[in-house]
């Protein structure tokens, strides 16, 4: 199981310092990963009718092309991973262009979650159709695929029209896209066209059983599980070596290739404190890594 570490995405701040010497100390912990979380825009809970969330607009969250772009040149090794990248809330066509760019800058560093999201205020204020995102992202993500492979080509769905065109430059290596969430038509598409899953649950029976599914639909549709990841996340705060320790093991044992230690809403602290919670986490889970 490879061990990562999430983007401290409202406490890292915007200090350009900063921000590289959380990077690299990142990398130099030797995570293998890095999560960044994505909502372009965060409502006023004093809006007319009210607003109820995990978020509003007082929390921070860094654009994730952008981010990685600026991650890229100050790192050599760490993957960059969007978790997730709500898709249908943008231009596909652009959006296939953005991840082309971090990908070739990065040395194919890029590893793309996407979800659908939940936030309509989102949507509306971006231009885009809230309740037909899971059905859009499907045909993003084969649009997208196109996008990145081939010179030229003409593409009539449903959402979208492209009339002998593509993007240049391209990806030299395919971007791998995992699907982020758990509802059954997520859990389908994952399985059929994803190269990895990122869960939304705990390390729990219901966890195991949505994999389970994932892991059948593939082999109906002639798929090998062979390669196809899964990405779960633990928090530092609240917990001890122990816990972390049967926490990750039990997530190894349901599936997870890969763990991420979100290190912020933990109390105030600064990079080095972030890294220092990094490390302890590691150092706990150590003997689950490779």
């Amino acid at each position: 199981m490879q061990i990562g570490a999430v983007l401290p995405h409202n406490e890292i701040g915007t200090d350009p310092g900063a921000i590289k010497a959380y990077l690299q100390g990142v990398e130099d912990l030797g995570m293998t990963h890095l999560l960044i979380y994505d909502h372009v825009m965060g409502a006023d809970p004093d809006r007319p009718g009210g607003f109820e969330g995990p978020y509003d607009h007082n929390v921070a969250f860094h654009e994730p092309f952008t981010f990685f772009a600026f991650a890229a040149a100050v790192t050599e090794r760490i993957e960059l991973v969007t978790t997730v990248m709500i898709l249908p809330q943008r231009q596909t066509v652009l959006a296939a262009k953005q991840a082309a760019e971090v990908a070739l800058l990065s040395n194919n560093r890029l590893r793309l979650g996407v979800g659908t999201g939940w936030n309509k205020i989102e949507y509306t204020a971006l231009n885009e159709e809230f309740t037909n995102r899971g059905k859009r992202q499907e045909e993003q993500v084969e649009l997208m695929r196109k996008l990145w492979s081939e010179h030229s080509f003409t593409y009539n769905g449903k959402y979208h029209t492209i009339e002998a065109a593509s993007i240049l430059p391209r990806p030299t290596q395919p971007v791998p896209i995992w699907f982020g969430g758990s509802a059954p038509a997520l859990l389908d598409r994952c399985a059929r066209l994803g190269d990895g899953w990122m869960p939304l649950g705990g390390a729990n029976d219901k966890s195991r059983a949505q994999l389970e599914g994932i892991t059948a639909k593939r082999r109906e549709v002639g798929l090998s599980m062979d390669g196809f990841g899964v990405q779960a996340q633990a928090q530092w705060g609240g917990g001890s070596p122990e816990r972390w320790h049967a926490h990750a093991s039990t997530w190894k044992d349901i599936g997870a290739t890969h763990m991420a230690v979100a290190t912020h809403n933990a109390g105030s602290t600064d990079v080095d404190g972030h890294l220092a919670r990094i490390a302890e986490y590691r150092d706990a889970v150590r003997d689950l890594a490779g």
